[in-house]
């Protein structure tokens, strides 16, 4: 004879889900610097537009130059036995990785961007 199954297992099959109000195809949302990119672009150069596949080329460099500068702020401040990353680290790493003048033009960028962070949440 086989075994008969509990009353509760037969009481928790009859139950129905509640019919749910999201959509089940709903499209997952992807954050890209493209609208940063292309205010950028438009204070240089007022005229030209960017393709998608150039906005995807741009988005990428952009995410890379990111994770490049946040690993070697990360060795940074573990070599020098700190807990805390600061804006210091960060200067140094863009000085290590970006070559000349584009290092001391992106240094004089940030330094003018955290000066006016600084005077904004003051």
């Amino acid at each position: 004879m086989a075994p008969k199954k509990a009353p509760a297992a037969a009481a928790e099959k009859k139950v129905k889900k509640a019919p749910t109000t999201e959509k089940k195809n709903k499209k997952k949302r992807s954050e890209t610097f493209a609208i940063y990119i292309f205010k950028v672009l438009k204070q240089v150069h007022p005229d030209v537009g960017i393709s998608k596949k150039a906005m995807n080329i741009m988005n990428s460099f952009i995410n890379d130059s990111f994770e490049r500068i946040a690993l070697e702020s990360s060795k940074l401040v573990r070599f020098n036995k700190r807990r805390t990353l600061s804006s210091r680290e960060v200067q140094t790493a863009v000085k290590l990785l970006l070559p000349g003048e584009l290092a001391r033009h992106a240094i004089s960028e940030g330094t003018k961007a955290v000066t006016k962070f600084s005077s904004s949440t003051n």
